[in-house]
């Protein structure tokens, strides 16, 4: 009986523990959609003009190379920092995040 009502609190436990956290914020989902428009622009760019033109051989590839290599990694990755607050009280430090 004990052994039931102890699988009972852990079960219960681990329910409250399981608190969904969003891995992705909305400042990364603003820099994903600004990564898709500088992909958006960089195909726009690709189409555009004669096919061995400045736009189509060279401007487009570096722009699309900025969107999928550094823009779109950088909304994944992206992650604010984390705001040190000191207590001179008990001399301990907390910190919070930045909102």
């Amino acid at each position: 009986m004990a052994k039931a009502i102890k699988e009972k609190e852990r079960l219960a436990a681990k329910r409250k523990a399981k608190v969904e956290i969003f891995p992705l914020s909305p400042t990364n989902y603003k820099i994903l959609i600004a990564g898709i428009a500088v992909i958006v622009v960089g195909y726009i760019l690709l189409g555009t003009g004669k096919w061995d033109g400045f736009l189509a051989l060279t401007l487009a590839p570096i722009v699309l190379v900025i969107g999928y290599c550094v823009i779109i990694p950088l909304g994944i990755i992206y992650r604010k920092k984390e705001k040190t607050v000191e207590t001179s009280a008990a001399g301990n430090s907390t910190t919070a995040p930045q909102g």
